[in-house]
């Protein structure tokens, strides 16, 4: 299958990077790995007049400590660099686990954190040859007025289905997002949209530079967990991220469910009842019930909508027990 003809250039700098983004606006796209990009640029989905590689560019490529004891890491790092570096073996372990879930090793050995996040919203009625999409309707992200998974929606109901998106979330990340002339920090789990056209808060001439992730303490506890159909290969048809913080006298969970809508989801009622219950049977059981009902419009993309109700529930069940078991343990991050 040819690509489709395009220019291809590749900035040295993030300077130089910013300066042709903001020159070509729509009309360019960023690569990092392109593990996903050429993908889609096969099937014709992307059409890009100029292609921006950012590999060479260093600035983009790190891993350090702050002061603070926060994790930086550069959008264009390689997953498989991250899985070996010291820093995120030793005090992200959930991290490391969600990036060591991500697709194969040779998936991980081209792709980059930044790429995962920025993973655009799939779709079995967009993620297909030219041919077959134009042999029926044209959807919202084709040009049309209709979504095909969900009969009726007034928009694109494509799915999520970055692995590192909800343990970040949990981990309560925040990334910098930079223009030509301009920086701004937005918390990740303000950084997406449930909206599979238009699935990032990124403006025209803007890019996704580093990722911040604020230091864990003994007292923290976390996980991750993903359900797909073959391990180490597959997307996820479900994951989660979870956190959960404590001073002392009150405790501060975060669960991020993803690859169920076009967004990551935070399950705020469902950890609201477990902050005011505890890690008792009861409060697990009532809070995978509640989280059911917080997914709202469920798509049946890859799975039928009833089953990914019931991943849900499934995924917070264990991820509340993991939680509770490395509790009993004193702290034990997983």
């Amino acid at each position: 299958m040819r690509l489709p003809r395009f220019e291809y250039l590749r900035p040295s700098s993030l300077h130089e990077c910013l300066e042709l983004l903001e020159g070509s606006g729509h009309e360019s796209r960023v690569m990092a790995g392109g593990t996903d990009f050429l993908v889609r640029l096969k099937q014709g989905v992307i059409s890009p007049q100029k292609v921006l590689s950012i590999r060479s560019v260093q600035e983009l490529n790190f891993v350090s400590e702050d002061d603070k004891g926060d994790l930086q890491i550069g959008a264009c790092t390689n997953l498989s660099d991250l899985l070996r570096h010291p820093l995120v073996l030793t005090k992200f372990p959930s991290l490391h686990h969600a990036i060591n879930s991500v697709g194969s090793m040779h998936i991980r050995n081209m792709a980059s954190i930044g790429g995962n996040l920025c993973l655009a919203p799939r779709c079995w009625y967009y993620n297909q040859t030219k041919q077959w999409r134009h042999a029926i309707e044209a959807c919202y992200r084709t040009g049309g007025k209709v979504c095909h998974a969900i009969s009726g929606s007034k928009r694109c109901h494509a799915i999520n289905s970055s692995d590192t998106a909800p343990m970040l979330i949990a981990l309560d990340a925040k990334v910098c997002l930079q223009k030509k002339d301009r920086k701004r920090w937005v918390s990740l789990k303000d950084y997406f949209k449930d909206d599979g056209r238009h699935h990032t808060v990124l403006e025209k001439g803007e890019m996704l530079t580093s990722i911040v992730i604020p230091r864990e303490t003994e007292k923290d506890r976390t996980t991750f967990i993903k359900i797909q159909h073959r391990k180490g290969l597959d997307f996820a048809i479900g994951s989660i991220g979870a956190s959960v913080k404590s001073n002392g006298k009150e405790i501060n969970l975060t669960l991020a469910i993803n690859s169920i809508n076009s967004a990551p989801l935070i399950l705020n009622k469902a950890a609201q009842i477990i902050m005011e219950s505890g890690f008792n049977e009861a409060a697990i059981g009532k809070a995978a019930e509640v989280a059911r009902g917080e997914t709202g419009a469920v798509t049946n993309l890859f799975t039928s909508a009833g089953y990914k109700r019931q991943i849900v529930e499934v995924l917070l069940k264990q991820a509340l027990s993991e939680l509770k078991l490395t509790q009993k343990k004193g702290g034990t991050k997983h």
